[in-house]
C-alpha cells in the first residue's frame, strides 16, 4: 500500500523542480570554474551490480560497455551531442566508389597502457577474433554485412562490406584489444584471462588500478592521453562501487559518500531532489524492460500463451506505480528514440483479462477442478518460475506485480532471484538456458538489429534468451539492415514492429526514462541517451568540495 501512496503524492512534488532546471543551474556553476581549478580528486560511482567481464571480446554486460567506452579504451569513433560519428582513434576514413569497403586511417599517438603503441594490427586480431565463432563475441548482428579485413600498414585498416544502413555504428560498439597481450590465446579462452577480470589493459582516458571481488573498481587518469582527445582527463581517479542494494546507495549520495547514483529506482527521486546534497538529472535511454519466455519449454512455445500473459498483466499500472511514471509502456523492441519507432503498433496486447483467459482456455489451460487453478488436459497446475537479479527494486516490484496480476488468472508463479553474474550465466549461456522465464533489461544500440534476440540463426548464440524461430520474422530482420533510404525502409521497420508485438517473443514492460542521483560537488556531468557515463573525461570536482574522505577521493 505504501507503493501506491507514495506515487499519487509524487507528482505534486516533482511539479515544483524540474531536473532539467536543476542540471541547467550545475551546467552554469560548471562554466565558472577555470580550467586550471578543474584538475584534482576521486569521484565515486555506484550501482547496484559489478562489472564480471570488461574484456571488449567476451564481456555482455551494459555497465562494461559503458566503462569500455567512456573511461578505459579508445573506440575507434563516437557520436556527438548530434549523434554524428565524429573520429576517436580513427583520424579519418573513407567508402570506395560502390560503397563495398571502408578505410580507417588511424592516429599514431595512441598509446596501451603499458607503453606499447596501438596499431592496425590490434584492430585486425580483435576484428579476427570478434568475428571467430569460439570466442563468444555476443554482439555478432554488428558483422552481419561486412567480410574479409585487413591492417594495410600500422596505421591504415580495410574492411570488405556489403552497402548496408547506419554501418559506422559497429565502429562505435568496436573496442580494439591489445593484440601483444591476448595474441596465442585459444578463443575459446579469452574470456578466461586475466585480462578480462584481473588484468585489463585499456587505451583510454582512464588506466585501471585495481579491482576488488563484489566491491569496487578502479581506475586514474592517464597522463598521456592524446590532447586532441582531451588530454589527461580532470579527475585523478574513478572509483566503481558496488553496491547491491539501491536504498544503500541513496543512502551515500545523500551523505556525500558516493558523487553518482547510476540509474536510482525512480521511488527515491523526490528524496534526491529534495536532499539539497544531490540534484535529479533525467534523459532519454535505448533501453527496454521485459519478459523473455524461454521458448524451448512448454507452454510458452505457444504464442497464444505468451500473449495471454501478456494481456493479463497491467503494463501501465507497473508504468505508474513502479516507475513513477518515468516511462512509458513498451510495446515491441524499437524505443522511442530511434527514427521508425512507431508508437501505435501494439499487438492488440491491451490490459484484458478475459481476453487473456480466453486464449488460455483456447491453448488447453482451464480451471477444471473449480478450484481457480488452471491446468492443461494432463490435470498439471499452470505453475512457472520467473527469475531476475538482486538488488534492482524495479524488477523485484515487477515481479509482485506480475505475480499478482497472473494468480488472478490461477497461474501460480514463483520468484527467484539471483546475483547478476549468475542470472547472466544462466541465461547467456547457450547449453544451459536454465529458466522458464527471465524479467531483465536490453540496451539496444543507435543502429538497431535484434537478430542476436530473435535470429533463428542465433538460437546457440549468447542473447537469443528466448530460442524464438520465425521465417518472416527473420525476412525483415535479413532486410531491414539492407535499406539505406529511410523512406523505403520505414514500411519494413513497421511491418517489423508489428510482427515483433503480435509474436511476443518478449512481453515487453517499458521504455524507461532514465534518471540519475549525481552529487553536489561532481560537476560537468551530463549523461543523456548515448549512456551514463558519457563525458567522464571531462568530470570534474567542484574546487570548494574536492576534499578528502573516508572512502578515498
Amino acid at each position: 500500500m505504501r507503493r501506491f501512496i507514495s506515487f499519487l503524492l509524487l507528482p505534486i512534488v516533482l511539479a515544483a523542480c524540474d531536473p532539467r532546471d536543476e542540471g541547467d543551474r550545475f551546467d552554469r556553476l560548471a562554466d565558472d570554474i577555470a580550467e586550471e581549478e578543474r584538475y584534482g580528486g576521486t569521484a565515486i560511482v555506484a550501482q547496484i551490480g559489478d562489472i564480471p567481464d570488461i574484456n571488449p571480446l567476451t564481456s555482455t554486460d551494459l555497465t562494461a560497455s559503458q566503462v569500455q567506452r567512456f573511461v578505459l579504451f579508445t573506440p575507434l569513433i563516437t557520436y556527438d551531442e548530434n549523434l554524428e560519428p565524429v573520429p576517436m582513434l580513427a583520424r579519418s576514413w573513407e567508402l570506395n566508389a560502390d560503397t563495398t569497403a571502408i578505410t580507417f586511417h588511424l592516429r599514431d599517438d595512441v598509446y596501451w597502457h603499458d607503453g606499447e603503441l596501438t596499431t592496425a594490427y590490434d584492430l585486425d586480431y580483435t576484428w579476427e577474433m570478434a568475428t571467430t565463432p569460439e570466442t563468444g563475441y555476443p554482439n555478432t548482428a554488428f558483422f552481419a554485412h561486412y567480410g574479409e579485413a585487413e591492417a594495410i600498414d600500422s596505421f591504415t585498416f580495410r574492411v570488405q562490406m556489403e552497402p548496408h544502413a547506419d554501418f559506422m555504428d559497429t565502429w562505435w560498439n568496436l573496442f580494439p584489444v591489445p593484440r601483444h597481450i591476448l595474441e596465442g590465446t585459444e578463443p575459446a579462452q579469452i574470456r578466461n584471462h586475466p585480462y578480462s577480470t584481473r588484468q585489463p589493459v585499456g587505451n583510454g582516458p582512464f588506466r585501471f588500478v585495481d579491482r576488488r571481488d563484489g566491491q569496487s573498481w578502479t581506475f586514474e587518469a592517464n597522463e598521456d592521453h592524446p590532447e586532441e582527445l582531451g588530454g589527461r582527463p580532470y579527475l585523478d581517479r574513478i572509483v566503481y562501487r558496488v553496491i547491491p542494494e539501491q536504498t544503500t546507495i541513496l543512502t551515500e549520495l545523500l551523505t556525500g559518500n558516493i558523487d553518482y547514483f547510476v540509474a536510482p529506482a525512480a521511488e527515491f527521486a523526490a528524496q534526491i531532489e529534495r536532499s539539497g546534497n544531490a540534484r535529479l538529472q533525467s534523459h532519454a535511454a535505448r533501453n527496454f524492460d521485459l519478459i523473455g519466455w524461454n521458448q524451448r519449454r512448454e507452454p510458452f512455445d505457444d504464442v497464444r500463451v505468451r500473449r495471454a500473459l501478456t494481456k493479463a498483466i497491467d503494463r501501465q499500472q507497473i508504468i505508474d506505480a513502479v516507475y513513477y511514471g518515468y516511462g512509458e509502456v513498451a510495446p515491441h523492441s524499437v524505443p522511442p528514440f530511434h527514427w521508425a519507432h512507431d508508437p501505435d503498433i501494439d499487438g492488440g496486447l491491451d490490459f484484458d483479462p478475459e481476453g487473456a483467459r480466453a486464449l488460455l482456455a483456447e491453448a488447453g489451460w482451464e480451471d477444471r477442478r473449480g478450484d481457480g487453478v488452471l491446468r492443461n488436459e494432463a490435470g498439471e497446475p499452470f505453475r512457472f518460475t520467473l527469475v531476475t537479479n538482486e538488488g534492482n527494486a524495479i524488477r523485484r516490484d515487477i515481479l509482485v506485480v506480475v505475480q499478482s496480476h497472473l494468480r488472478r488468472l490461477g497461474i501460480d508463479v514463483r520468484t527467484q532471484i539471483l546475483e547478476w553474474g549468475a542470472l547472466l550465466d544462466r541465461i547467456n549461456t547457450p547449453a544451459r538456458r536454465d529458466f522458464d522465464g527471465v524479467l531483465i533489461g536490453w540496451s539496444t544500440e543507435f543502429r538497431i538489429d535484434d537478430s542476436d534476440l530473435f535470429h533463428c540463426d542465433k538460437i546457440d548464440t549468447p542473447y537469443q534468451w528466448v530460442g524464438h524461430c520465425d521465417p518472416e520474422l527473420d525476412r525483415l530482420l535479413d532486410t531491414l539492415p539492407r535499406i539505406v533510404d529511410r523512406d523505403e525502409a520505414i514500411q519494413y521497420w513497421r511491418a517489423y514492429q508489428q510482427k515483433v508485438s503480435e509474436e511476443v517473443p518478449f512481453t515487453f514492460i517499458a521504455f524507461p526514462e532514465r534518471l540519475e542521483g549525481i552529487g553536489n560537488r561532481l560537476l560537468n556531468i551530463d549523461p543523456d541517451v548515448r549512456g551514463d557515463w558519457v563525458g567522464a573525461r571531462d568530470w570534474f570536482l567542484h574546487p570548494d568540495m574536492r576534499r578528502e574522505r573516508r572512502r578515498g577521493g
